[in-house]
C-alpha cells in the first residue's frame, strides 16, 4: 500500500507543472520547431542535424529521430542534464558523453534563414517600386518602409558619422536595424514562422556587435588610434610612469562591443522571460484549484498583453539604440582632429 501511495506521489509530482521548463524551453535554441501539445502528442517541424565525430566521421539526419528528445540515435541523443543540456551528445560504449561538432540548422538558425530571405523580400520589392515609380509618392509598404530609412538617415547617420562620409556606410546601419528590428517582432509571434528568440541569443548579438567592432576598428583614422594612446588634454601624471589613460582607452575599444552584445541579449530576453512569467502562473495557481487558476488569469493575461504591448516598442528601442551606438563609435573612430591653435 504504501509503495503504491509513493507511486501516485511521483507520478503527481512528474505531472507538476515546470515553469523553467516552459521559458527556457521558449529562450533556448533547439533541433525541432515546436508548434504545439495535444494531450501528450508533441507536434513540431524537425530539422536537419548534422553533426561531425572523431570517431565515427559525418552524421546527416532529422531531428525526428529523437522523438522530441526522448530517444538515442545512431548513437546520438539530446542531453537531458549536466553541462550539456539540451544539445546533442555523443554517448560512448562506456556511457560517457562527448559534444560532436555540431552544424546543426537549427530553431534559431531556421529563423535567421527566413528573416533573411524576409529583409530580400521587402527591399527587392521596395527597391523595384523605387526603380518604375522613381517620380511617384511612395504607397503600400515603400510608403511603411521610406520614413524608417529617412530616419536612419537624417537622425542617426548623418549626425554621428557626419555629411561627408554617412553614405559609406549607411548600408550597414540599415542592415542591421532592419535585421533587428524584424528579428524582434517575429519573436513576439507565437506560432511559425515566429517565436524563435534570435535577438536573444548572444551569439547573434555578438556576431552583430563583432561586425561593428571590425568596421570600426578597420575605419579608424590614424587621430582616432594616437588618441587611445596619447589623448590630448590629459594630465601627463595620468600617462606616465603607469599609463592608466591608455589602459583605460585601449580597454574602451573592447567594452564598446561587449556592451552592444549584452544590451540586446539582455533586454530581449528579459522581455521574453516576464512575459512567460506572468503566463505560467496561470497553471502555477491552478495546481492549487481552478478557481484561483480562474482568478489569477485575469490578472496573468493582462499582464502577459500589456508585456506584449510593451514589447513592441522595446522591439523598435533596442534596433535604434543598437544602430545609434554603432554609428556613434564609427564616427569618433573616422574624427579627424585638427591640432590646437597655439597659445601666445
Amino acid at each position: 500500500m504504501a509503495n503504491d501511495e509513493h507511486a501516485v506521489s511521483d507520478t503527481v509530482a512528474a505531472k507538476k507543472f515546470n515553469t523553467g521548463e516552459l521559458i527556457f524551453g521558449h529562450i533556448k535554441d533547439s533541433y525541432e520547431w515546436h508548434i504545439t501539445s495535444i494531450g501528450h502528442t508533441e507536434i513540431g517541424i524537425p530539422l536537419p542535424v548534422i553533426l561531425y565525430s572523431q570517431n565515427s566521421g559525418f552524421h546527416v539526419f532529422m531531428s525526428s529521430k529523437f522523438h522530441h528528445g526522448t530517444e538515442e540515435f545512431d548513437g546520438f541523443k539530446i542531453a537531458s542534464e549536466g553541462k550539456y543540456q539540451r544539445k546533442v551528445v555523443e554517448v560512448m560504449a562506456d556511457g560517457t558523453e562527448l559534444r560532436p561538432w555540431d552544424l546543426s540548422i537549427t530553431k534559431n538558425v531556421t529563423s535567421l534563414f527566413i528573416s533573411i530571405l524576409l529583409i530580400l523580400l521587402i527591399f527587392i520589392s521596395v527597391a523595384k517600386r523605387y526603380r518604375e515609380n522613381f517620380d511617384k509618392a511612395p504607397k503600400g509598404l515603400q510608403g511603411w518602409i521610406e520614413p524608417i530609412v529617412l530616419f536612419i538617415r537624417d537622425d542617426i547617420a548623418r549626425p554621428s558619422i557626419g555629411n561627408e562620409k554617412y553614405e559609406k556606410y549607411l548600408p550597414y546601419l540599415l542592415t542591421i536595424f532592419f535585421f533587428i528590428f524584424i528579428n524582434n517582432i517575429m519573436g513576439l509571434f507565437p506560432f511559425f514562422p515566429g517565436g524563435a528568440n534570435l535577438t536573444g541569443d548572444i551569439s547573434i548579438t555578438l556576431v552583430l556587435a563583432t561586425f561593428t567592432f571590425l568596421i570600426t576598428s578597420l575605419s579608424g583614422s590614424r587621430d582616432y588610434w594616437v588618441h587611445l594612446v596619447n589623448a590630448p588634454g590629459i594630465p601627463w601624471w595620468l600617462k606616465f610612469p603607469i599609463p592608466l589613460m591608455p589602459i583605460v582607452e585601449i580597454m574602451s575599444v573592447f567594452i564598446k562591443p561587449f556592451v552592444l552584445t549584452i544590451r540586446l541579449f539582455a533586454n530581449i530576453t528579459a522581455g521574453h522571460i516576464i512575459a512567460l512569467g506572468f503566463y505560467s502562473m496561470i497553471f502555477i495557481f491552478g495546481e492549487k484549484s481552478a478557481v484561483a487558476a480562474y482568478g489569477v488569469s485575469i490578472v496573468s493575461i493582462s499582464f502577459t498583453v500589456f508585456m506584449s504591448i510593451l514589447e513592441l516598442l522595446v522591439s523598435f528601442i533596442q534596433a535604434y539604440v543598437f544602430t545609434l551606438l554603432s554609428a556613434i563609435y564609427i564616427g569618433m573612430a573616422l574624427e579627424n582632429h585638427k591640432p590646437h591653435a597655439e597659445v601666445v
